[in-house]
């Protein structure tokens, strides 16, 4: 296989492509060679040669902040689709791309959470990397959207030493800066007090930590990016949100970040829970979102405080119909994740014996993690999105035909959520209110 730097060449400091069809031909093996190298700053490099490469062919890494400060003037009738991707992340991430190509939709956002960087085995930077060749394999041009999702705080290990893990994030988020993500959603929630009467009070552990993560990431994002910051205030799985816990945080925020510029959306609590209810067979019990409390609360946060809106988590594994609802709800974003997970691993076109042998590993290598009660099926549906990270190659390895048969099935569902959620036409939109900001970064011809 031919190295990087059969394909390109450094002019002036600038990289140029100098034989873009044959880099398309050997990305795939290229970016395969990347993600499993074992010495790590030879990976490093491999991945950021890949990112740079990509921002030569006009795909840049973006916040969506600009498009947001437009939707808290005036809502602009879609709700952003928000994908986190566990496993397959190359095929999946082209899936994204090709439909977004023909459906001319430029709202969308890849996202990873704090928690799924360790058990998908997907650190910043290799999840940045294989987006941008994802996007340069299908020739997108233009802005791309990736999050940190869910960059949570853990309540026991800030109760035990508060300073520590808040530097643990910290440090995540600067790691995830540097690998190009522009979009973070700090989550504080799982802080907040309900032994304190005042709502303010149970509140104010979450919107002080996360003023400070919010000014954290002002100090050191790049220059001329204004990354686009999420907060929230129900901790999902949760009662759901109410206009006084709302206010109370965003008046709470308002009065403990001195920055210009602060959150752009708020993550709220309706009824949803991530990856769905589990019933003993296995099947996915039924959730009832309560639209009204969304649409009050994303009107309250855009016309009160000028947010982009509300952002619903866990929403995957609606059904089809829930989809519309967004919206007309005012729901500026959507995170879509189990969803995807359960379409690779019930695809038809998986192989029974791939699937078998996930689950047996599972069985030995995570039973520590069964929960008392639960039946074979909860545990297995609950437990299997670590075999992303744990068996990262053999998913990788799997046969072309067997991947194109589940992207097939993705397909489809990714179709139907851009129409329902309204993004379909987005494109031009996106163009004119978002204004990416290239960083150059130096790297050596590999």
């Amino acid at each position: 296989m031919k190295g990087l730097k059969d394909f390109i060449e450094i002019e002036d400091d600038s990289l140029i492509v100098k034989d873009r069809s044959n880099l398309l031909n050997a990305l795939d093996s290229i970016l395969y060679e990347a993600v499993f190298e074992e010495n790590e700053e030879k990976k490093k490099t491999h991945l950021e040669a890949i990112k740079e490469i990509s921002k030569a062919e006009g795909i840049i890494p973006a916040s969506i902040q600009g498009l947001y400060e437009e939707m808290g003037k005036n809502y602009l009738g879609f709700a952003v689709p928000a994908i986190n991707i566990r496993g397959l992340t190359y095929d999946v991430a082209r899936v994204v791309f090709r439909k977004a190509l023909e459906h001319n939709v430029g709202a969308f956002i890849f996202e990873i959470a704090r928690s799924e960087i360790g058990y998908t085995d997907q650190r910043p930077l290799e999840y940045v990397a294989i987006v941008m060749a994802a996007a340069l394999k299908e020739t997108w041009k233009g802005p791309v959207f990736i999050q940190g999702d869910h960059f949570q705080f853990s309540r026991k290990n800030h109760e035990k030493n508060a300073a520590q893990e808040t530097a643990a994030i910290q440090e995540l988020i600067r790691e995830a800066i540097d690998a190009e993500f522009y979009n973070i959603d700090i989550d504080a929630s799982t802080l907040v007090d309900l032994t304190k009467d005042a709502v303010k009070e149970q509140q104010k552990p979450n919107f002080e930590r996360t003023a400070e993560l919010t000014s954290f990431i002002r100090a050191i994002q790049p220059k001329g990016v204004t990354i686009s910051i999420g907060g929230e205030i129900g901790e999902i799985g949760g009662k759901n949100s109410t206009p006084e816990e709302l206010r109370a945080f965003l008046d709470g925020f308002r009065g403990t970040f001195r920055g210009e510029k602060g959150l752009s959306k708020i993550s709220v609590q309706t009824g949803t829970t991530h990856g769905g209810v589990v019933l003993p067979d296995g099947a996915l019990a039924r959730v009832k979102i309560d639209f009204e409390t969304l649409k009050t609360l994303s009107n309250l946060a855009r016309k009160e405080y000028g947010l982009s809106g509300c952002v619903q988590h866990g929403a995957s594994t609606l059904p089809e119909s829930a989809f519309d609802m967004f919206p007309k709800a005012g729901t500026s974003e959507v995170h879509l994740a189990t969803g995807f997970q359960n379409i690779i691993y019930e695809s038809l076109s998986l192989p029974n014996a791939f699937r078998e042998e996930v689950y047996n590993f599972i069985k030995k290598e995570y039973a520590s993690e069964r929960k008392e009660g639960q039946t074979e099926e909860q545990f297995i549906y609950s437990t299997r999105k670590r075999a992303f990270g744990s068996l990262k190659r053999k998913w990788w390895d799997l046969p072309s035909g067997v991947k194109a048969g589940i992207m097939k099935e993705l397909e489809e569902r990714l179709a139907l959520l851009f129409e329902k959620l309204k993004v379909v036409g987005t494109r031009k939109l996106v163009h004119d209110k978002v204004r990416p900001f290239c960083i150059h970064k130096e790297i050596m011809l590999v």
